[in-house]
């Protein structure tokens, strides 16, 4: 990942720089792709001198180590998109690479709620969808279904999803890492990217700690994905905007209140899935999360704040045509984030017996999502090919899920 404070480099970060390391392939960032990429990388050219270049000090610190653990099915994704294609593929693969090594998950399927019945048509849409991307064994199961399954769940109808699961993303980070190195692959932890220059036939790629040159550069740089592409790609339309995800957690006399995995039925309208229940691969039961705008691209709590991250969203003519469509519902995720009682409400519509007593405080992530200029939100993985340069420009949700998936498609367009 990029560093925050991207920008020309400072004459003592000029003094450290040394002569130019040369690599074949370079990757920025230690999320779940940059991971996939470099190690399958590996996997298919030996030979190949490969480095990833990571700020902060270890893998999966953003996105990939703060989401909700959740293994999706690719039942909510339009059919043919790059979502529905990758979460397939990388679902298959991987359940076999955290059974081959030893990453904790649990495949302990889920269940999406129609509380109203406006919401019964949304809920058949979200089946075709399943089913036009191959999902078997979902079904829709009655309110006395619901109970069976989740005693305190409410619901007048549901589906059944018996493909999801929970899993340590985390550890499959780390485990990715470790199985690249014993294929000699290099990384730099500490060290933020500062510089990418195009060259003819070569990148440099500039840190706060050296310079390094690569044939094929590929930067799965997550929250900062768009201030590396504009380095290379002057013309770049996109911008991440930062959504924070706040959760609260179950206290333990209370998780039996969920089993596994309880979902609303999502708004089609809203670029956001919900408030929702997971339970956790490490033990509890997340609640949440809400969408608040952060003013921190790595902003986890409400009141952190970075100058040059909010100019950026706030100087982008398509955050306010965003903020003209989805003004009311932002204020109201603001309220939740402020009011615990709205967030309980809001959770209550599911499960009706919890109370602002039976929750306390827990973590939260950073959404990046991609905007145009023209306010259009980017909903679909966008991976951008430059020939000896692919930008992976944004990859949300199920992109952790997708991750081996995603890793085989950018070595198929790299080469």
């Amino acid at each position: 990942m990029c560093d925050p404070a991207v920008g020309k480099p400072s004459s003592s970060i000029q003094m450290n720089i040394v002569n130019s390391v040369k690599y074949d392939y370079i990757i920025i960032g230690a999320g779940l792709v940059g991971l996939s990429v470099a190690y399958q990388l590996k996997l298919k050219k030996r030979s190949a001198k490969v480095l990833v270049i990571e700020k902060e000090s270890t893998v999966a610190q953003h996105q990939s180590g703060h989401n909700s653990g959740v293994i999706h099915s690719g039942i909510y994704y339009k059919p043919g998109s790059l979502k529905a294609q990758n979460c397939i593929a990388g679902y298959k693969s991987l359940l076999e690479f955290a059974k081959e090594y030893g990453v904790p998950f649990d495949i302990c399927g889920k269940i999406i709620v129609a509380t109203k019945e406006q919401e019964i048509d949304r809920l058949h849409s979200i089946y075709e969808r399943g089913i036009a991307n191959g999902l078997t064994g979902v079904k829709y199961i009655s309110k006395e279904e619901i109970k069976e399954i989740e005693p305190h769940c409410a619901g007048i109808k549901a589906l059944h999803v018996p493909q999801t699961g929970i899993i340590d993303y985390p550890a499959m980070a780390l485990t990715l890492l470790d199985l690249y190195h014993k294929l000699d692959g290099e990384s730099r932890f500490g060290e933020s990217v500062i510089k990418v220059e195009s060259k003819s036939d070569t990148n440099e790629v500039v840190t706060t700690a050296g310079s390094y040159t690569t044939k094929k550069l590929v930067s799965c740089a997550g929250l900062f994905s768009d201030r590396i592409a504009n380095y290379t790609e002057t013309e770049n339309d996109l911008r991440i905007i930062p959504f924070r995800g706040e959760y609260y957690e179950l206290k333990k006399e209370k998780q039996y209140l969920v089993k596994n995995l309880i979902y609303p039925v999502p708004d089609p309208n809203l670029p956001f899935l919900g408030v929702h229940f997971t339970r956790m691969i490490g033990g509890g039961v997340e609640a949440g999360p809400n969408a608040v705008l952060a003013f921190k691209r790595e902003g986890y709590k409400f009141s952190d704040f970075n100058a040059r991250d909010s100019w950026e969203t706030l100087s982008w003519p398509g955050f306010w045509k965003v903020m003209g469509k989805y003004g009311k519902t932002s204020i109201g995720e603001i309220h939740r984030s402020l009011s615990k009682s709205a967030f309980t409400k809001a959770l209550q519509v599911l499960v009706p017996e919890i109370t602002e007593a039976d929750m306390v405080k827990g973590g939260a992530g950073v959404r990046a999502q991609a905007c145009h200029r023209d306010g259009s939100l980017v909903d679909d993985f966008k991976i951008l090919n430059k020939g000896s340069i692919i930008h992976v420009l944004n990859s949300p949700s199920p992109a952790a899920t997708s991750s081996l998936a995603i890793g085989r498609y950018i070595l198929n367009e790299i080469d």
